[in-house]
């Protein structure tokens, strides 16, 4: 495998491009789990010291501040909030033509530090400048706003104009151009207009060839429905004429639509799902490409309570250099585990505490649930039978459960989830205790995930491309109960590192069958351990922690993603 020493070599960094990227709860330029991913994939990059710069929006109003009322009913305002106080402003000034006008387009810079005292440049593009009309100056305010019109300018933005800008602060040569997902893939066309500049049309077959020598994409939907697709009366309008026919004459348009998954797919020589099931199912919608897979990871000192972290220093003192020492987990006292999660619990419940003024109680079996809230994560499936539920509740021991996640402003069906779960706290008010805490952001999602018992994800197959949440959980001894579905289909040891929800991971999601087994596993398996078996049940945290938090981490995931960047396939990605 590919080291960071060879890719420091080569003098070269790899340039990541992210429509958002989470690196500070008070930087609210991310919604989930993709910007989450981004965040992690630098911050791993800033630790083993690979050179790396990322580009990415500047998302002036921030994702949206979360607001919901006793019922569940979600709101929202901008959240607004000042790049001066975190961020560097710099002075080129690069132009993107968007519907014939010269937009203009600045940047700021973001250092991440990382434990090997190298630093990871991260460029916001800002285009609110006094020379652009309104619209314009509005196009870098809101991540995932606006309609298809917006959306395709602002990655324009993304694409064309972050190529720009690496240009204009310095960046000649680089390694590769990482997409992560297709909203920066004009990345691509921005390439190759630099390699056909002075050149005829007999040679665009050379020059796409030499783009797709230096381009690496991850694509992280498992849905035909999710690509982002643009009609091409509306490409022609916002990119102009000439760059539509550039992209119909390199077969990159179908049936009257610019799909941007296809552009990535196009232009780059790697192509990767984000799990080994996700790469499953992206072959069979991209039959054309070879679709490797490199799993996600998530950054481990990030999200390790401070509890956690304390006992793996005093343990494995070599866990935050390298992940993979957290396998020697598995020689720490069961006590010591327990003790650690006590205090991480008791950090999650006063939190709880002080935002809703419910307090939990620290003996209680607390289950988690916090991710984005869309409706093929069902989070709601614990509340298909709440008699069955409240049954549970009261033979085999008491429950609590702790909920938090957005959905997003014009997800009308993520909106009622929500306020499916406020009907189902308020019918269980007497039975099992119910809290959504509004407000997900990185902290309270660190927090969550340290401090629950056991953490639950329901995803509707094959739905879920990876997903990273159980991967935090497990950093801090948390065991899930989960569908077998993106990571879980690899990280599941039945009963080992925590339990599945249904058994077959290849058929498509059987809700009846998956709700008795969700029951049949809380109340036949999993509580009654928690109740009467606490040594076995931490020897599931254990496990969690020694087998899936030492692979299912950022370091590994950027060892991966090396080979790709200093070996280029031969020749085309594209399948013959």
């Amino acid at each position: 495998m590919t080291t960071a020493a060879e890719i420091k070599a080569t003098q070269l960094p790899v340039a990541y491009f992210s429509m958002e990227i989470a690196l500070d709860p008070a930087i609210p330029t991310y919604s989930g789990g993709l910007g989450i991913l981004a965040g992690d994939m630098l911050r791993a990059a800033a630790d083993l010291g690979v050179p790396m710069v990322a580009v990415t929006l500047l998302h002036r109003k921030g994702y949206f501040r979360q607001h919901l009322d006793s019922h569940g009913n979600q709101s929202e305002t901008p959240y607004m909030w000042d790049p001066n106080q975190f961020l560097e402003a710099l002075s080129p000034t690069v132009t993107v033509v968007i519907e014939g006008r010269q937009v203009q387009v600045k940047a700021w810079r973001y250092l991440l530090h990382g434990a090997s005292a190298y630093d990871v440049p991260v460029y916001f593009l800002d285009t609110s400048a006094p020379e652009n009309n309104s619209w314009d100056r509005g196009l870098t305010d809101y991540l995932y706003g606006g309609d298809e019109r917006y959306r395709l300018a602002q990655e324009a933005i993304l694409g064309l104009g972050g190529v720009a800008m690496l240009r204009a602060l310095g960046y000649k040569d680089l390694l590769a151009y990482h997409m992560n997902e297709g909203h920066s893939a004009l990345l691509s066309l921005a390439l190759f207009e630099e390699r056909m500049a002075g050149l005829g049309a007999d040679k665009a077959g050379g020059a796409a060839e030499a783009v797709r020598q230096q381009c690496v994409f991850t694509t992280h939907t498992p849905v035909p429905a999710g690509q982002d697709q643009f009609p091409l009366d509306l490409v022609r309008r916002v990119l102009g004429e000439k760059r539509t026919r550039t992209l119909e004459m390199e077969q990159c348009c179908f049936v009257g639509t610019l799909n941007m998954s296809h552009l990535a797919l196009f232009f780059s020589h790697h192509i990767n799902g984000v799990a080994m099931r996700h790469a499953e199912i992206s072959r069979s919608m991209f039959p054309s490409y070879p679709i490797d897979s490199i799993t996600n990871g998530v950054h481990a000192t990030t999200w390790t309570s401070l509890p956690f972290a304390r006992l793996y220093d005093r343990y494995i003192p070599e866990w935050r250099r390298d992940n993979l020492y957290l396998r020697y987990a598995i020689s720490i006292p069961l006590e010591e585990i327990r003790q650690a999660h006590t205090h991480a619990k008791a950090m999650l419940l006063g939190e709880i505490a002080g935002r809703t003024g419910i307090r939990l109680d620290p003996d209680v079996m607390t289950i988690g649930f916090a991710r984005r809230a869309a409706t093929y994560k069902r989070a709601d499936l614990l509340f298909s039978d709440l008699d069955r539920l409240r049954r549970i509740a009261k033979e085999v021991g008491p429950l609590q459960v702790v909920y938090s996640g957005k959905a997003h402003p014009r997800d009308e069906g993520g909106k009622r989830l929500i306020r499916n779960i406020f009907q189902a706290a308020a019918a269980l008010k007497d039975d099992v205790r119910v809290v959504y805490l509004e407000e997900y952001d990185m902290s309270l999602g660190k927090q969550i995930c340290a401090g629950v018992d056991l953490w639950l994800n329901s995803p509707q197959k094959p739905q879920e491309a990876s997903g990273t949440s159980g991967m935090k959980a497990a950093l801090n001894g948390i065991p899930s109960l989960s569908v077998p579905d993106g990571w879980w289909v690899e990280g599941l040891v039945e009963g080992v590192t925590g339990w599945a929800i249904g058994e077959c991971y290849q058929c498509e999601s059987d809700t009846a069958q998956e709700t008795a087994s969700l029951y049949d596993k809380l109340e036949k398996v999993i509580m009654p351990m928690f109740y009467k078996e606490p040594e076995a049940y931490g020897e599931v945290m254990r496990y969690a922690i020694a087998l899936n938090a030492s692979y299912f981490n950022a370091q590994r995931m950027l060892l991966q993603y090396l080979d790709a960047y200093l070996r280029p396939q031969q020749p085309s990605s594209v399948l013959t």
